[in-house]
């Protein structure tokens, strides 16, 4: 194992270890079944789309683009085929078996600048919140946060002009 390994297994067994407060456990089983196949976001994507009917365009672009992202990391996910943390009990089931990059971590990312530059500011609190559980619940590594998040910026930063009305 070489040092990044090491250091991934240590703070998925550290911040593991904080799941063991029922309130800390309870809240990111709560963030990880909201993020699950980027349904938060989603949601979210679309109740802007309501509410601001003066960039609903904007809002369904950032959407389309949140669930791209979700899709990709899927894809790559598939390709890479990392195993999940196995020395750590996880708090939630998964829906596959791989683990890099986090899809939760993709699409929160992803919604965090797509929505956040539609005025949307909480959105990068309560994506961070949802990185965080990943790890909390112990079904991913720092790694795969940080891939996943990065695939997600980058995902909606491509699609930024697009999604404002601009041409790609």
């Amino acid at each position: 194992m070489d040092d990044l390994d090491d250091m991934d297994h240590r703070i998925v067994s550290v911040l593991r270890a904080c799941g063991g407060d029922p309130r800390v456990a309870g809240a990111a089983r709560a963030l990880s079944w909201a993020g699950e196949h980027g349904a938060l976001w989603l949601a979210a994507g679309l109740a802007g789309a309501a509410v601001d009917r003066a960039r609903r365009d904007a809002w369904l672009r950032g959407t389309a683009l949140t669930a791209g992202a979700h899709l990709a990391s899927m894809g790559l996910k598939r390709i890479v085929r990392r195993p999940r943390p196995a020395h750590v009990e996880p708090l939630v089931r998964t829906a596959g078996r791989h683990s890099f990059p986090s899809s939760h971590a993709t699409s929160a990312a992803a919604a965090a600048v797509a929505f956040g530059a539609l005025g949307a500011h909480a959105a990068w609190p309560l994506a961070a919140a949802v990185c965080v559980s990943r790890l909390v619940v112990g079904v991913h590594y720092p790694s795969d946060v940080a891939a996943g998040a990065a695939l997600g910026v980058l995902t909606a930063r491509l699609g930024a002009r697009w999604m404002t009305g601009g041409t790609p």
